[in-house]
């Protein structure tokens, strides 16, 4: 049978690599997530006033309200 300062150590060992992996998993996938939002571009359409944002690499884009063609804003 194990001792009771085993079995406390072992317990905390366990709690601690599940926390340490849990922390690593979503901060990598929050990394990724940011990474994607950052390679969007960002619209402002002329016509309507809209502001949106696209995925396409294109410096033109179609409004997704009135579908006029507008340039990539330069920040």
């Amino acid at each position: 049978m194990f001792e009771l300062r085993l079995a406390g150590s072992l317990y905390c060992l366990v709690v601690g690599v599940v926390f340490v992996s849990l922390w690593l998993y979503y901060d990598k996938r929050d990394n990724a997530r940011n990474e994607r939002d950052a390679r969007k571009g960002t619209f402002h359409c002329i016509r309507c006033d809209m502001l949106y944002a696209s995925t396409s690499h294109a410096d033109m884009v179609a409004c997704p309200q009135c579908k006029h063609m507008n340039a990539r804003l330069r920040f």
